[in-house]
């Protein structure tokens, strides 16, 4: 994964193998916390020539950027499904698809974001007053292993937009596929005369993430587990460095008496089954109600035992491929059991695949789901359809909020106003409406979730403005002299601070006029005991 004048690492070695095949993909340096410093040592070096680059410089680079992903969209892909297991057709819509769209954002928004914002100087009216948007530095990025090409990209683009360099560690599970999606990058700063150190991928397990927190990295953008996003809060507050946590979801899809039952069903399979569960804003909890619940079980049912699985690069189209962690098909078995020893019945799937090989889940439904059980509460990040059955509006609105989690949710539902009345009764950072998923892909909009969830937004304004040190800027508008001159302080001097406020807070018109006077007075006052 390193290239020509990277920094080397301990002797150690990470393997690497396909999740489908399990054949080897090669060893892969474990870098230490030297390392890391390293790394960001030479992004650093770099940033400091990108961080003068004019937008239009910048635009020139995002656009390469976009016609090297275009030219090689196929091997993006493959080099995906090799590396996590998912089909083709999954790294295009998951991995390819959002990392054009995210760049057609910068191209076309990203300088109206960035650009100095006027503010109102309240008062001081003397004063003009603006916001800048300045590089932060090197913003450090962790990615998790389930869209690799997506988890490597989508931080870049705005942080390099924002004028900063990058360092990422890519996770264990998926390090083959880092090189070529850092060359695509790397060739993109080169073909416009920019040095390609200014983006680095480190390698590792826990502790190479680790040492790039601490590393002095400016920004820390990172996604994982709850768990692990309460470690890298601890390890970053040591700097303090900044941090972006996005920490995954529980994302319930309630399901209407008067829902379009053909397009929900389509949803819930594509929100539930897509790169076999293995995304943060995944469905994972389906409510749907007493009038419609029989109907969308034996449709879901039907539709997951139709799709087929098997290895995405075999001879054979598949639906479903690979899981990309060995460690989550043992996760998704443990919530399975607890849910069948609680009463859940299983009517499709249910068990691992292993005339496939050994990380191979089936699509699932589990039906008679309540919330004692733990795959309720718990992120099984799988292909494990939840149905729970609801009475009614508010008990669907509770039972969705009846969670540590708040990252996506949707609703089904014909009647607007019912469901602008559900969603706003939802506690997440984002609801979709009649759709699955698709607040990611309008990339105005900012991305990230409440509670266990995490804290920060990546996506539109917020996340491009996530990437700078936002700096407040007061200028001259009437040149007047003097400043407001409080020392030595007089005797009148609290009088008079007193009597300006009454003047300018008061309230109404009658409650400011009975403070000018004394304002008046003691202003006199002021200026005859400064002036002897």
């Amino acid at each position: 994964m390193t290239t020509e004048h990277a920094p080397q690492a301990s002797t150690a070695t990470l393997p690497a193998h396909e999740p489908a095949t399990q054949s080897p993909l090669g060893e892969f340096p474990v870098m230490d916390a030297a390392a890391v410093r390293d790394a960001v040592a030479r992004a650093r070096r770099a940033q400091r020539a990108w961080g003068t680059t004019t937008f239009a410089q910048r635009r020139a680079v995002m656009r390469t950027l976009m016609d090297l992903t275009l030219e090689r969209h196929e091997a993006i892909c493959r080099a995906a499904v090799r590396d996590s297991g998912k089909t083709m057709v999954d790294a295009a819509l998951g991995e390819v698809f959002p990392v054009l769209e995210k760049i057609r954002y910068v191209l076309a928004h990203g300088e109206r974001d960035l650009r100095p914002e006027r503010r109102s100087s309240g008062i001081l009216a003397q004063k003009g007053a603006r916001v800048e948007f300045h590089p932060l530095g090197v913003v450090g990025v962790i990615c998790p292993w389930n869209f690799p090409f997506h988890n490597l990209l989508c931080p870049a683009v705005p942080a390099l937009f924002a004028g900063n360099g990058v360092v990422a560690k890519v996770s264990e599970h998926t390090t083959w596929s880092a090189e070529p999606y850092l060359e695509l990058i790397r060739d993109a700063l080169r073909a416009h005369g920019h040095d390609p150190e200014l983006v680095q991928v480190v390698s590792g397990y826990g502790a190479t993430g680790s040492a790039l927190v601490t590393s002095g990295a400016d920004k820390i953008f990172f996604t994982g587990s709850p768990h692990n996003g309460r470690k890298v809060m601890e390890a970053a507050s040591q700097g303090p460095t900044d941090v972006v946590l996005e920490l995954g979801g529980k994302d319930p899809m309630i399901v209407c008496d008067d829902a379009d039952l053909d397009h929900a069903v389509e949803q819930a399979m594509l929100g539930v089954f897509t790169a076999c569960g293995q995304m943060c804003v995944g469905v994972e909890r389906i409510y749907v109600m007493d009038a419609v619940y029989d109907e969308f079980v034996r449709r879901v049912t039907a539709g997951a035992k139709r799709l087929r699985q098997g290895a995405p690069l075999g001879d054979s189209v598949v639906d479903c491929g690979a899981m990309t962690m060995p460690r989550q098909l043992d996760i998704i078995e443990e919530l399975l059991a607890d849910a069948k020893a609680k009463g859940a019945r299983v009517l499709a799937g249910g068990e691992r695949r292993r005339d496939l090989g050994p990380q191979f889940f089936p699509p699932t439904v589990l039906v008679d789901v309540d919330h004692s059980m733990r795959i309720v509460h718990e992120e099984q990040f799988g292909p494990v359809m939840s149905i729970l059955r609801v009475s009614s509006e508010d008990e669907a609105i509770r039972l969705a909020n009846d969670t540590a989690y708040g990252l996506g949710s949707s609703v089904f539902t014909k009647d607007r106003r019912r469901a602008d009345r559900i969603a706003g009764q939802l506690r997440s950072g984002m609801t979709v409406i009649n759709d699955y998923g698709i607040a990611y892909m309008i990339q105005s909009l900012p991305f990230g979730g409440v509670g266990i969830s995490g804290i920060g937004r990546i996506n539109g304004r917020e996340g491009l403005r996530a990437c700078c040190n936002t700096k407040a800027v007061v200028t001259d508008r009437l040149p007047l002299g003097k400043g407001v001159s409080v020392y030595p302080i007089q005797p009148t001097t609290y009088g008079l601070v007193r009597a300006i406020c009454g003047v300018v807070y008061g309230n109404g018109v009658r409650g400011r006029a009975r403070h000018v006077a004394d304002a008046a007075r003691l202003f006199a006052a002021e200026v005859r005991s400064r002036r002897s």
